[in-house]
């Protein structure tokens, strides 16, 4: 039983989607705890020798330099405080700092799949480069939305990929939910506009907008973005409510590059994280989280579409440490 789990009195739904997470970072628990284990087998007490093993190890989950090394200041200043700690506590230590750490970091106004009161239709602009599986996460976004009682309408927006187009439509069939959409080539601003025009003629509590997903050039990306932002005003003036980056787990530290350029370019308000299920490399949700001072709001842990949760700090930490997941 994790450090958590007695804070928790889950129903079945919530057991289920404990059990995915767990899963979903089973890789990264794997070898994170294969390297711990190594740097404390046959030591007595945390030493400088069993720090810098437990270093190469958040290192290696890319969890970061910069992250990483905040972690091990903050260990270093509780062997300092208790000259005899055992590695027998590590793990604990460890759990609790990373904690104190995640708690610091911005948190998600909400827990359940849920948007504010007032903002209706609350509308949710989505970003980030192709393949990091930004449509599939649109798509099960409005999923949970509408699991959540939510009525949801999806825009087609990057207009400059038809597979873009096709796989959102897809999407919109599977779940149920319409879709605005136009020819290939259309300015994507106006796909946004119509998107959130019929948001708000169907009373749509929540509208989705997929974005073009292309980074070569950051000062196109931030006028591409920026029309949209305007458009969008011109029909709602408060909207989009929500910049939600969409960034791979995989691929470790290429997923902080990315969100340094896109939170350069437009303001991003949320981060949601993918592909977990599939990496070693979880560790990087903590080093967005502590370096972005964005909130951390999703993260997809499977292919199901179930398998995009709302990102607890608590069942995470839980997940990673949790021996006996």
């Amino acid at each position: 039983m994790g450090l958590f789990d007695k804070l928790f009195k889950r129903n079945k739904e919530q057991q289920e989607q404990k059990e995915a997470l767990d899963e979903g970072l089973k890789k990264t628990k794997e070898g994170f705890f294969s390297r711990i284990t190594k740097a404390i087998a046959g030591k007595d007490k945390v030493d400088e020798e069993v720090l810098d093993q437990v270093e190469d190890a958040l290192v290696t989950a890319d969890v970061g330099v910069d992250t990483t090394v905040a972690i091990i200041d903050r260990i270093e200043a509780r062997v300092a405080k208790d000259k005899y700690l055992g590695t027998s506590e590590l793990n604990r230590i460890l759990q609790e700092e990373i904690m104190g750490m995640l708690t610091e970091a911005p948190s998600s106004e909400f827990t359940t799949f849920n948007v504010p009161a007032g903002k209706k239709p609350y509308v949710i602009l989505v970003v980030g480069v192709n393949g990091v599986g930004k449509t599939t996460t649109i798509g099960k976004l409005a999923y949970n939305f509408k699991k959540a009682g939510k009525n949801v309408v999806l825009g087609a927006a990057d207009t400059f990929r038809a597979a873009a187009v096709d796989q959102l439509t897809i999407w919109s069939e599977r779940v149920g939910v319409p879709i605005v959409k136009k020819e290939m080539g259309s300015d994507p601003s106006s796909v946004a506009f119509d998107a959130v025009e019929s948001g708000m003629a169907r009373g749509a509590d929540v509208v989705i907008i997929d974005t073009a997903g292309r980074l070569h050039n950051k000062a196109y990306l931030m006028d591409e973005l920026g029309k949209i932002h305007r458009v969008i005003k011109k029909k709602m003036p408060d909207a989009p409510h929500e910049v939600l980056l969409v960034l791979d787990g995989s691929t470790g530290q290429n997923a902080i590059e990315q969100a340094k350029h896109f939170t350069a370019a437009t303001n991003v308000t949320a981060i949601a994280i993918t592909k977990l299920d599939g990496t070693a490399k979880g560790g990087v949700v903590l080093a967005i989280a502590n370096q972005f001072k964005i909130p951390v709001k999703y993260i997809g842990v499977g292919e199901r579409m179930e398998d995009l949760q709302i990102f607890s700090k608590e069942e995470f930490v839980d997940s990673l440490f949790s021996l006996n997941g």
